[in-house]
């Protein structure tokens, strides 16, 4: 027969060529591109939820590709280490600001208080795992945003406070959950949202509010 294709006849125009098997940190760094995007307000919660389960659910680079096709992926940050670790005794620590937040931390304070602000951290991964060692006078203060949850259920408590309030309503989809393990000896934990600034607070003010 004239017109019969071979088994390696390619004159059909079909590209059999397999797409790339999509590795760990090829992920990574979507989900990285995507909840930058989100914080510059380029795609919404929702989008940022269903983007991020399809990513981590992604077989291939081109799967992953398709994703961001939209976003501008120029001017990323790094890629965040896999284990940050804090050992202090007295004065103060603090992580603000746009802050790579790693896989996970080892927190150990002593006669200090720490402060880890999310507000504008640049998130990368679905959890992070903090390991604490809180004695005498080491306080942990969670600074964070809607779509940041925090687990204490893991943490040992000697002595010392802990008050979790969430930044997030009931709707929100949860993008980064921080667990908390480890022992707490002597020292408080406080997770709550960023406090409004003055000016924050007037704007949202009803109008014809006297603020009394």
């Amino acid at each position: 027969m004239t017109g019969a294709l071979g088994p390696g006849d390619d004159s059909a125009g079909h590209d059999t060529t397999p797409e790339l098997r999509a590795s760990d940190r090829e992920r990574d760094q979507v989900v990285e591109i995507l909840q930058v995007a989100a914080g510059d307000g380029r795609i919404t919660a929702t989008e940022l939820d269903e983007r991020l389960d399809a990513a981590l659910a992604a077989r291939t680079t081109g799967d992953l590709a398709r994703l961001t096709a939209d976003l501008p992926s120029e001017g990323m940050p790094p890629q965040a280490g896999e284990l940050v670790r804090i050992d202090q005794r007295f004065g103060d620590v603090t992580r603000t600001g746009r802050w790579l937040v790693p896989r996970r931390m080892e927190v150990r304070l002593m006669f200090c208080d720490a402060k880890l602000d999310f507000t504008h951290a640049v998130i990368t991964h679905r959890t992070l795992d903090v390991d604490v060692d809180l004695r005498i006078g080491g306080n942990l203060t969670l600074v964070t945003r809607p779509g940041i949850e925090v687990d204490t259920d893991g943490l040992e408590r000697g002595s010392g406070d802990i008050k979790i309030r969430s930044a997030s309503g009931p709707d929100t989809p949860v993008g980064l959950r921080v667990r908390l393990t480890g022992r707490s000896r002597g020292g408080d934990i406080v997770a709550r949202p960023r406090r409004r600034t003055l000016s924050e607070w007037l704007r949202r003010r009803p109008p014809g509010s006297t603020g009394r």
